[in-house]
């Protein structure tokens, strides 16, 4: 009974959520509405369709029903990913978005190893594929530090690969939107224990804004690191 009471008091905040992505992604994506309403109905008339030639319109067309709600779900899930993408990108904390909400297999930090009066910055990941260094910012910036911080690592990880990826749309980066795709496409390399020793190497080791005095997570748009904060 507490169970049902709690899925109840569950069901408003979900929808509330629902429609919050909803009026979200419409600012950016404004036929989203006709879309999924338009894969909607076209899934179930095919489904219905086949009902009726096939003799069974009552038990396809509840199939088809069902299928409809799934289809729409995934194109608006889809959709609405990309809109968030797109007003995320180019912001500070970008990546650290994506890398928040990354899915199993991978251990990621949302706050930076490595930043730049600038607010170009440093992400680090720890997976089954290795040490994924994310770099957001002026490219220009951003490799030297990624080199910097993977330098800096080599002296605890021994020979645990190290990915370099540059956030953005230019040659050899990869864009946001796919960040979390190319990071789950990476080939593993190295063994569930050897991903829980490079964390524990990688904590004694210790994030470099650990010791700054600014505070932890992305950094605010139009905010500058402080004298005395360790920048590259």
């Amino acid at each position: 009974m507490t169970l049902m009471a709690r899925e109840t008091s569950d069901t408003p905040g979900r929808l509330k959520q629902i429609r919050q992505a909803y009026i979200m992604t419409k600012k950016v994506d404004t036929k989203i509405g006709l879309i999924i309403g338009g894969v909607g109905l076209l899934t179930f008339g095919v489904f219905l369709a086949i009902g009726f030639a096939l003799g069974h319109p009552i038990y396809l067309g509840i199939l088809g029903f069902i299928l409809a709600f799934l289809a729409s779900a995934v194109v608006f899930g889809r959709r609405a990913e990309r809109a968030a993408f797109g007003q995320m990108e180019g912001q500070p904390g970008a990546a650290a978005a994506v890398l928040n909400n990354i899915r199993r297999g991978w251990s990621a930090n949302p706050t930076p190893v490595a930043v730049t009066r600038n607010q170009d910055a440093v992400y680090r990941a720890v997976g089954r594929a290795g040490i994924a260094l994310i770099g957001e910012g002026n490219p220009n910036r951003v490799r030297p530090l990624l080199a910097a911080e993977k330098k800096k690592m080599s002296r605890v990880v021994g020979d645990v690969p190290v990915h370099d990826i540059v956030v953005g749309d230019g040659p050899g980066e990869v864009p946001l939107k796919k960040l979390q795709i190319h990071l789950m496409r990476l080939p593993r390399a190295i063994t569930p224990a050897q991903v829980t020793e490079t964390n524990d190497r990688l904590r004694a080791l210790g994030d470099l804004l650990s010791k700054a005095p600014i505070p932890k997570g992305p950094m605010p748009k139009g905010a500058r690191m402080p004298k005395g904060g360790q920048a590259r």
